[in-house]
Protein backbone atom coordinates (compact mmCIF):
# COMPACT_ATOMS: atom_id res chain seq x y z
CA UNK A 1 0.00 0.00 0.00
CA UNK A 2 1.33 3.40 -1.38
CA UNK A 3 1.07 6.58 0.22
CA UNK A 4 -1.41 7.42 -2.30
CA UNK A 5 -3.99 4.00 -1.30
CA UNK A 6 -3.60 5.54 2.80
CA UNK A 7 -4.73 9.06 1.46
CA UNK A 8 -7.56 7.23 -0.95
CA UNK A 9 -8.53 5.26 2.93
CA UNK A 10 -7.88 8.23 5.06
CA UNK A 11 -9.77 10.96 3.44
CA UNK A 12 -13.01 9.05 1.79
CA UNK A 13 -14.38 7.31 4.56
CA UNK A 14 -16.75 9.74 5.01
CA UNK A 15 -17.62 12.79 3.04
CA UNK A 16 -17.93 11.03 -0.56
CA UNK A 17 -18.61 13.42 -3.07
CA UNK A 18 -22.42 13.65 -3.71
CA UNK A 19 -22.02 14.06 -7.77
CA UNK A 20 -21.71 11.96 -10.84
CA UNK A 21 -18.77 11.14 -10.67
CA UNK A 22 -17.81 10.62 -7.47
CA UNK A 23 -14.36 8.79 -8.63
CA UNK A 24 -13.07 11.77 -10.46
CA UNK A 25 -14.18 14.32 -7.84
CA UNK A 26 -11.84 11.80 -5.86
CA UNK A 27 -9.19 11.94 -8.36
CA UNK A 28 -8.93 15.39 -8.75
CA UNK A 29 -8.30 16.24 -4.82
CA UNK A 30 -5.45 13.01 -5.19
CA UNK A 31 -4.45 14.31 -8.42
CA UNK A 32 -4.93 11.24 -10.17
CA UNK A 33 -7.24 10.03 -12.82
CA UNK A 34 -10.97 8.38 -12.30
CA UNK A 35 -9.93 5.41 -13.84
CA UNK A 36 -7.22 5.19 -11.04
CA UNK A 37 -9.06 5.51 -7.83
CA UNK A 38 -11.64 2.60 -9.50
CA UNK A 39 -8.61 0.46 -9.96
CA UNK A 40 -6.49 1.19 -6.49
CA UNK A 41 -10.19 0.74 -5.07
CA UNK A 42 -10.61 -2.66 -6.13
CA UNK A 43 -7.07 -3.69 -5.78
CA UNK A 44 -7.80 -2.41 -2.25
CA UNK A 45 -11.23 -4.65 -2.21
CA UNK A 46 -9.20 -7.41 -3.49
CA UNK A 47 -6.44 -7.43 -0.74
CA UNK A 48 -9.09 -6.76 1.75
CA UNK A 49 -8.48 -3.32 2.45
CA UNK A 50 -12.10 -2.29 1.75
CA UNK A 51 -15.17 -4.23 2.19
CA UNK A 52 -17.19 -1.76 0.92
CA UNK A 53 -17.94 1.77 -1.09
CA UNK A 54 -20.97 3.49 -0.57
CA UNK A 55 -23.52 5.84 1.02
CA UNK A 56 -24.75 5.45 4.45
CA UNK A 57 -28.52 6.01 4.99
CA UNK A 58 -30.11 6.82 8.45
CA UNK A 59 -32.28 3.45 8.90
CA UNK A 60 -35.45 2.98 7.49
CA UNK A 61 -35.14 6.01 5.71
CA UNK A 62 -34.67 4.00 2.39
CA UNK A 63 -36.33 0.97 2.64
CA UNK A 64 -35.72 -1.51 6.03
CA UNK A 65 -33.23 -2.82 8.19
CA UNK A 66 -32.66 -4.97 11.14
CA UNK A 67 -29.70 -6.21 13.59
CA UNK A 68 -29.90 -9.79 13.64
CA UNK A 69 -27.89 -12.04 16.25
CA UNK A 70 -27.22 -15.94 15.84
CA UNK A 71 -26.04 -19.08 18.34
CA UNK A 72 -23.59 -20.51 16.12
CA UNK A 73 -21.37 -23.82 17.22
CA UNK A 74 -17.50 -22.39 17.03
CA UNK A 75 -16.72 -25.14 14.22
CA UNK A 76 -19.89 -23.99 12.03
CA UNK A 77 -18.72 -20.35 12.09
CA UNK A 78 -16.73 -19.85 9.19
CA UNK A 79 -19.33 -21.55 7.25
CA UNK A 80 -22.10 -19.80 8.24
CA UNK A 81 -20.87 -16.79 8.43
CA UNK A 82 -19.76 -17.07 4.63
CA UNK A 83 -23.79 -17.85 4.01
CA UNK A 84 -24.66 -14.57 5.56
CA UNK A 85 -22.13 -12.68 3.92
CA UNK A 86 -23.06 -14.20 0.37
CA UNK A 87 -26.93 -11.91 0.35
CA UNK A 88 -26.47 -9.25 -1.01
CA UNK A 89 -28.50 -7.10 1.76
CA UNK A 90 -26.18 -8.26 4.67
CA UNK A 91 -23.30 -5.39 4.43
CA UNK A 92 -21.46 -7.15 7.18
CA UNK A 93 -21.49 -9.29 9.76
CA UNK A 94 -18.96 -9.82 12.74
CA UNK A 95 -18.27 -12.20 15.33
CA UNK A 96 -18.69 -11.59 19.61
CA UNK A 97 -17.79 -13.27 22.56
CA UNK A 98 -21.01 -14.52 23.66
CA UNK A 99 -23.56 -17.07 23.69
CA UNK A 100 -24.91 -15.42 20.14
CA UNK A 101 -21.79 -15.15 18.44
CA UNK A 102 -22.66 -13.86 14.44
CA UNK A 103 -24.14 -10.29 14.08
CA UNK A 104 -25.14 -8.48 11.19
CA UNK A 105 -26.83 -6.09 9.81
CA UNK A 106 -29.47 -6.72 7.22
CA UNK A 107 -30.89 -3.80 4.83
CA UNK A 108 -33.66 -4.27 1.93
CA UNK A 109 -35.95 -2.58 -0.04
CA UNK A 110 -38.97 -3.65 2.54
CA UNK A 111 -39.67 -5.25 5.60
CA UNK A 112 -40.92 -8.06 3.73
CA UNK A 113 -37.82 -8.75 1.80
CA UNK A 114 -35.63 -8.14 5.23
CA UNK A 115 -37.97 -11.16 6.60
CA UNK A 116 -37.38 -12.99 3.48
CA UNK A 117 -33.36 -13.11 4.35
CA UNK A 118 -33.52 -13.59 7.73
CA UNK A 119 -35.83 -16.61 6.85
CA UNK A 120 -33.67 -17.78 4.09
CA UNK A 121 -30.46 -17.70 6.46
CA UNK A 122 -32.31 -20.09 9.13
CA UNK A 123 -33.38 -22.15 6.76
CA UNK A 124 -30.07 -22.87 4.81
CA UNK A 125 -28.16 -22.41 8.08
CA UNK A 126 -30.86 -24.91 10.11
CA UNK A 127 -30.23 -22.29 12.89
CA UNK A 128 -32.41 -19.89 14.87
CA UNK A 129 -32.10 -16.11 13.60
CA UNK A 130 -32.86 -13.49 16.53
CA UNK A 131 -34.17 -10.08 14.79
CA UNK A 132 -32.98 -7.26 16.43
CA UNK A 133 -34.55 -4.27 15.16
CA UNK A 134 -34.01 -0.81 15.94
CA UNK A 135 -36.24 0.88 18.79
CA UNK A 136 -34.33 4.32 18.78
CA UNK A 137 -31.44 5.32 16.39
CA UNK A 138 -27.93 6.87 18.03
CA UNK A 139 -25.58 8.12 15.25
CA UNK A 140 -22.30 6.80 15.73
CA UNK A 141 -19.57 8.28 13.44
CA UNK A 142 -17.71 5.20 12.52
CA UNK A 143 -14.67 7.14 10.24
CA UNK A 144 -11.69 7.27 12.17
CA UNK A 145 -8.15 8.47 11.19
CA UNK A 146 -5.59 5.50 10.33
CA UNK A 147 -2.43 5.37 11.53
CA UNK A 148 0.08 3.81 9.50
CA UNK A 149 3.25 2.32 10.73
Amino acid sequence: MDPLDRRLLDEFQRDLPLVPRPYLAMGEKLGIGEDEVILRLERLRLAGSVARIGAVVRPHAAGASTLAAMAVPPFRLDEVAALVSAYPQVNHNYQREHRLNLWFVVAAGSQAEVAAVLDGIARQSGLAVLDLPMLEDFHIDLGFGLSWT
